[in-house]
């Protein structure tokens, strides 16, 4: 039986031009390394980063809009999790905390334009199992 071996990457849209403030906001801020698109994808706009051992890739739509409710989860220790909060809170972005899971701590933030982001830590305990 043939079957999935995994998660290779996830895109997010993004409107026309939106190079550099991905560069900015997913780069500078959450601290992914951007990677180099293939030769026959440059044409298309957007930009890869590198998010552990998968891939973030953000890619131009047109027309825009933006995912209010679908949204990626991007992962952090739990001992992390305020420092990497206060970080978004000082460069303008508003994390709005969520406690409706017991035990996890997370919340969202929205990316420059308006997706739906989610960064969440697991108790320490969990954290080797997942």
């Amino acid at each position: 039986m043939m079957g999935l071996i995994g998660l290779d990457h996830v895109q997010l849209a993004a409107p026309p031009d939106c190079e550099e403030d991905a560069r900015r906001f997913f780069g500078d801020l959450l601290g992914f390394e951007e990677i180099e698109k293939p030769k026959p994808l440059k044409h298309r706009g957007g930009v890869w980063f590198r998010c552990g051992s998968h891939q973030l890739h953000i890619g131009v739509e047109h027309p825009f809009s933006p995912a209010l409710k679908a949204h990626p989860a991007f992962r952090v220790s739990h001992e992390d999790l305020d420092q990497f909060a206060e970080r978004l809170l000082a460069s303008g972005a508003d994390p709005e905390w969520d406690d409706t899971l017991p035990g996890v701590r997370r919340f969202y933030i929205a990316d420059p334009w308006g997706n739906r982001i989610e960064v969440i830590a697991y108790p320490v305990a969990q954290e080797t199992r997942l």
